[in-house]
């Protein structure tokens, strides 16, 4: 196939544009990613370190702020909770004052469009007496960006398994 000088010109002249615009994209698209990582970490800690404490005065409610009214929990010994004042009201009998929950490794959070993120993780129950950690399993909580913030709108906590 025989190219013009004109053609040949024009490449020449909007290949590094478009390079740039491409790197500028990868750019953009990293910084966004990493905003949205510092973000739905800090979630997590905050998120976390209400339920850890649910046993001292404000933090079951700090907790629920969290929470959508319509939250889901799945959790695959424990069953489903269909709203977030079923999932606080098992909280509040099972967890608070019991054992605390531990981020073990890193998180992985992926953004879902025009929605919010889903995190993954790996996580350890610890005797809140003792601070010896007893059980693991993984969850994956599903984070909606409102106007006002965001909602936990479906949490799952599977693989329960004890440590030795």
């Amino acid at each position: 196939m025989r190219v013009s000088l004109w053609a040949t010109i024009a490449l020449t002249v909007a290949l590094p544009c478009m390079q740039a615009q491409a790197a500028d994209s990868a750019s953009d698209g990293a910084a966004a990613q990493a905003a949205l990582v510092r973000t739905v970490t800090d979630l997590d800690t905050r998120f976390f370190a209400a339920f850890n404490t649910c046993d001292a005065p404000g933090q079951l409610d700090r907790h629920a702020a969290f929470l959508d009214p319509k939250l889901e929990f799945y959790h695959d010994t424990g069953g489903v909770s269909w709203t977030s004042k079923d999932y606080l009201d098992k909280t509040r009998q099972n967890v608070c004052g019991t054992y605390r929950r531990k981020l073990v490794g890193s998180l992985d959070i992926y953004p879902i469009k025009d929605y919010g993120a889903l995190e993954e993780g790996n996580q350890a129950f610890c005797d809140t007496k003792t601070g010896e950690c007893f059980g693991a399993a993984k969850f994956m909580i599903l984070w909606h960006r409102t106007a006002d913030g965001w909602l936990a709108t479906r949490i799952f906590s599977y693989g329960h398994h004890a440590l030795k």
